[in-house]
């Protein structure tokens, strides 16, 4: 058990893990009753050592750690990483880089869409980790030998589990594959909270174009109050509540207090005030200006779409790499659109194996079939060939 409590600490263990190729990080955080997360214990580990770091000690500065975090010389390891960069990036405006997240590396290697570390752990290590410790409260002080044990355990095999996968990916030469994932993740503007698109959360529950107008207005007011306060969104005001008062678009305080799902008395306060002023900026919004409700594309270009789907999964089978990192449905209905839809999947690595027997497949030059139970793509003069034989 090794927990760091002061600066000095930190700078010595930081100094050391400095010298080698790559460190491992986590993080334990509560964000259950704030819109920020709260971080509350930092794992660290190089190939030779572990520690927790106790964020909440009164005598911790962070600075030796955000400067490892910083040092171009050493690949940070995470698994799933957006939540920890968040913390990173809130704290220090910093993002960790070179960066490397395993439950990515993992959807290239053939062990499905989102694997948990757990699963990653008993699928590589063959260890069975004790997670007693997973639900408890990180922000009590003191941390129990159980909990720092716990919060280590998180950090020491994943050292083992990138090595592994690291090597897959260089043996199978799909290591720049991870490339484009991790330029997402480690730009800032994937952590910027910009109240002005907080409405994109909730666009597809918009029925008309007012709606969608009054929405964008009373979303941005939410997110902005949410921040100011650091209370979650729904603390504020719930989604169903907001989409509520978008389409009725109340212009009085009456109006408001008299939705049914609108919390009693909170129409005389300050928010109410606040909520009428959102609505009137929505309801005398240009609508040329609100963004287009999408809701044709599906069904008109339904039938390509699910031949795209059933192309993807016969590719990702084929491949090893998880289907939802190749394409998204978003990016299947593009492609059904427009061969020059300017999506991930008609890029790079997932054009090469996706995008053009996609684009082959949309101009009648690919075939689909079943053979023994599995999807098959064929060439449309091989299929031909096949279909006079037969």
């Amino acid at each position: 058990m090794s927990l760091l409590t002061t600066k000095a600490e930190l700078t010595a263990v930081c100094d050391r893990f400095a010298q080698h190729p790559f460190v491992t990080v986590d993080t334990e955080f509560l964000r259950e009753t704030t819109f920020w997360p709260r971080v509350c214990v930092i794992q660290l580990a190089s190939p030779e050592e572990a520690v927790a770091i106790d964020a909440l000690a009164e005598d911790l500065d962070l600075a030796p750690f955000f400067e490892l975090m910083a040092n171009p010389d050493v690949v940070k390891v995470f698994h799933a990483a957006r939540q920890d960069l968040e913390i990173i990036w809130r704290l220090a405006r910093l993002i960790p880089a070179p960066l490397f997240d395993t439950q990515v590396a993992a959807m290239v290697c053939g062990f499905g869409e989102q694997a948990s570390y757990l699963e990653l752990v008993k699928a590589i290590t063959r260890a069975n980790l004790d997670k007693s410790s997973r639900f408890t409260d990180w922000s009590r002080r003191p941390l129990s030998d159980a909990q720092i044990d716990y919060a280590i355990a998180d950090v020491t095999h994943l050292r083992d589990i990138y090595s592994a996968l690291r090597a897959r990916l260089e043996r199978s030469n799909r290591l720049e594959w991870l490339a484009d994932e991790m330029q997402t993740l480690t730009s800032p503007a994937t952590y910027e909270q910009h109240p002005e698109n907080a409405w994109e959360r909730l666009r597809h529950r918009a029925r008309k174009p007012r709606d969608l107008a009054a929405l964008m207005e009373l979303a941005a007011w939410r997110e902005l109050e949410a921040q100011t306060r650091d209370v979650p969104r729904s603390r504020v005001l719930k989604d169903e509540v907001l989409l509520e008062i978008a389409q009725a678009a109340p212009r009085s305080i009456e109006a408001l207090g008299n939705l049914r799902s609108f919390p009693k008395g909170m129409e005389r306060s300050r928010a109410g005030a606040d909520i009428i002023a959102a609505v009137e900026r929505g309801v005398a919004r240009d609508p040329t200006t609100v963004p287009r409700i999408e809701r044709d594309r599906r069904n008109s270009n339904g039938a390509t779409v699910e031949l795209l789907k059933v192309l993807l999964r016969q590719v990702a089978e084929e491949t090893g790499v998880a289907a939802k990192m190749i394409a998204t449905v978003d990016d299947l209905e593009a492609i059904a659109q427009d061969d020059d839809a300017d999506v991930q999947a008609l890029k790079g690595w997932r054009r090469a194996i996706f995008g053009e027997k996609a684009l082959e497949l949309k101009r009648g030059r690919l075939a689909l079939a079943v053979e023994n139970g599995r999807v098959v793509t064929f060439d449309w003069q091989e299929a031909a060939e096949r279909a006079t034989v037969e």
